[in-house]
């Protein structure tokens, strides 16, 4: 498929092109202090960081199961000893809009990568925050008449590296889309106990199928936030995911279309439950990578929903 424009409104539509981020060449084993989630770290100091083939070879299963259904995937360009999997860090679209995250940086080459696929699309609708927003896009989910966003707004958010979006970008994303409700969720975060930290938005919260979602009640910080969840999707339409299976990346599946989920074979509860939803479920191995504290969601960045 060729595109010359951007479209997302959901989280759901039927993707027709999307970026995918990239394991090969991802540098050397990080030192612990190089580390930017407690995952990753946790993982580095047990010795059991994920191996470039490894997760190359995770990656290639996901890309093979995006084009079996048309999807257009487009890849960054290769930058030698850098990590580039997680594609949804480094931007976002809205509509018709390409926008760029601000993230820590220690990452900012990555940007660039991904910035040259958006310039060859539509050059003129993309958009660069003020250097006071800080906004991944793991914390960013449009969702028709909604743009939820994932935040952090305590006053230790500077010492908080897990903290990736702030309150700034909240006020920002209202300004730049005023047709929309902007609603934030605070989220529970650590440095350094990967089952208390939430990195974004897409680790405890995620919409699938028609008018359904998956949810981690507990990392929420204000209880009223997922109250407001709960009521915009009904009770009965929620799958709640415990500390482990949030732990595990549960949340961090990719919807493919209302129909279909591409999820880590690992999670058999979820699936089952999926499925009873009546929806197809494309399971595939991403063990590996989910050691960084990413997995599905985080590895796409959609350009295109119909």
């Amino acid at each position: 498929m060729e595109i010359d424009r951007f479209h997302v409104i959901d989280e759901i539509s039927p993707l027709r092109a999307v970026i995918l981020g990239r394991a090969d060449s991802p540098g050397p084993v990080p030192e612990p202090e190089e580390c930017y989630d407690p995952k990753s770290l946790e993982n580095v100091l047990k010795g059991t960081y994920p191996r470039e083939e490894d997760m190359v070879r995770e990656m290639e299963s996901f890309r093979e199961v995006l084009e079996k259904y048309g999807v257009r995937v487009f890849r960054p360009k290769l930058l030698e000893n850098t990590n580039q999997i997680f594609a949804r860090d480094v931007g976002f679209v809205i509509e018709n809009k390409f926008i760029r995250s601000n993230i820590l940086p220690a990452r900012e080459c990555e940007v660039n990568a991904v910035l040259e696929i958006a310039r060859s699309i539509d050059p003129d609708n993309i958009i660069i925050p003020p250097e006071e927003v800080h906004i991944e896009g793991g914390d960013v989910m449009p969702w028709y008449d909604y743009i939820f966003v994932g935040t952090y707004r305590r006053p230790d958010y500077p010492q908080i590296i897990t903290a990736r979006t702030n309150a700034a970008a909240v006020e920002w994303l209202q300004q730049i889309f005023p047709h929309k409700k902007v609603v934030a969720f605070d989220l529970k975060k650590s440095n350094t106990n990967a089952y208390e930290n939430a990195l974004h938005l897409d680790c405890v919260f995620q919409p699938v199928g028609h008018g359904k979602a998956i949810v981690h009640r507990e990392g929420f910080l204000v209880p009223e936030q997922y109250a407001f969840l709960r009521h915009l999707f009904g009770a009965e339409n929620l799958f709640h995911i415990t500390r482990e299976e949030m732990y595990d990346m549960t949340a961090n599946v990719f919807s493919v279309s209302p129909e279909v989920v591409v999820s880590d074979r690992h999670f058999r509860r979820l699936n089952t439950w999926l499925r009873q939803q009546g929806l197809t479920v494309e399971e595939i191995g991403y063990r590996e990578i989910a050691k960084q504290e990413g997995l599905l969601r985080c590895s796409t960045l959609p350009l295109y929903r119909d």
